[in-house]
């Protein structure tokens, strides 16, 4: 009997440590998510952003000049069709091409860690400052540099204390909801949060900050946001998790992809994925530490 008792243990301490380590990385969930993606209706597909259709036609391409200064953001500026990126360990605000070309290198002084970037309808930008827990709006500069002390500030940690702790796992992506005429800000970990803060571009006045509902973030942390006009929908980057996920206004999911080796196109999986935009023709561009771009193209399925 003993010699039954003890690999009948061992089976199901290991069923054990699967199910516990499938519910910790959301294993579970995402299988949920895809059975719920495969009885969704087409024109249900066809209204929202609807990743799992997305393939890479760019993958790590290092982006010039930008490996020590960590890129962490990106923004999809449309007067000019192109992409803005912040970098953290070395402040910057750098303009790429559509295909990851540097094209200009604004130095940013004021701001300790700059860690999500996002263009404004009125042409401003606004980015967050993780380690200050600020909220930093400005007009870009002409010169390549710009003092950011001397723009318009909100401090959201003196709002909410609990976005600076723990250390370095405080804000690090910011949306514009154009819909709502508010920011859409992410907490990165412990717990990992969406907040909602109102926001008139006209007074510059700033309303309450709310957190959202995160109950069916199937992720392990947020390391970029980026907000849909067309479908109201928000993307949600995970560098924990290697995915890329899509919520409806509700913020339920709708959709995801996977950043591993293997999925949608990807020779080799994303590391560090930390910036994610969506341009007018609605490619996805994404940037990962130190200096990596990748760009994914919809390729629908034919019907």
């Amino acid at each position: 009997m003993r010699t039954f008792k003890k690999p009948l243990l061992y089976f199901f301490i290991g069923l054990l440590c699967i199910a516990v380590t499938s519910h910790y990385l959301h294993y579970d969930d995402r299988l949920l998510q895809l059975f719920r993606e495969q009885r969704t209706p087409s024109l249900e597909q066809k209204a929202s952003i609807w990743l799992n259709s997305y393939a890479a036609v760019i993958q790590a391409k290092p982006i010039a000049r930008l490996k020590k200064a960590e890129t962490s953001g990106l923004a999809w500026h449309a007067p000019s069709n192109t992409l803005f990126t912040v970098t953290g360990k070395i402040p910057k605000l750098a303009q790429l091409s559509l295909t990851g070309e540097l094209m200009r290198e604004i130095e940013l002084q004021g701001v300790a860690d700059a860690e999500g970037i996002e263009v404004l309808p009125d042409g401003r930008f606004a980015l967050v400052d993780e380690r200050r827990g600020n909220l930093v709006i400005f007009s870009l500069p002409q010169e390549n540099h710009i003092d950011l002390s001397q723009a318009l500030q909100f401090n959201l940690a003196e709002l909410m204390p609990e976005l600076m702790l723990p250390s370095n796992k405080g804000l690090e992506g910011i949306a514009w909801d154009s819909l709502h005429s508010r920011f859409i800000l992410a907490k990165e970990r412990n717990p990992h949060t969406l907040y909602a803060l109102e926001f008139d571009l006209e007074s510059n006045q700033f309303g309450t900050l709310t957190a959202l509902p995160a109950d069916s973030l199937i992720v392990r942390d947020i390391s970029g946001l980026s907000f849909n006009q067309r479908t109201g929908h928000l993307l949600v980057l995970s560098d924990d998790s290697s995915m890329l996920l899509e919520l409806d206004e509700h913020f339920k999911p709708v959709s995801f992809i996977s950043f591993l080796r293997g999925f949608n196109g990807l020779d080799n999986s994303i590391k560090q994925g930390e910036g994610v935009t969506m341009d007018g023709q609605g490619t996805i561009y994404i940037v990962g530490e130190p200096n990596l771009f990748y760009a994914f193209k919809n390729s629908p399925k034919q019907e």
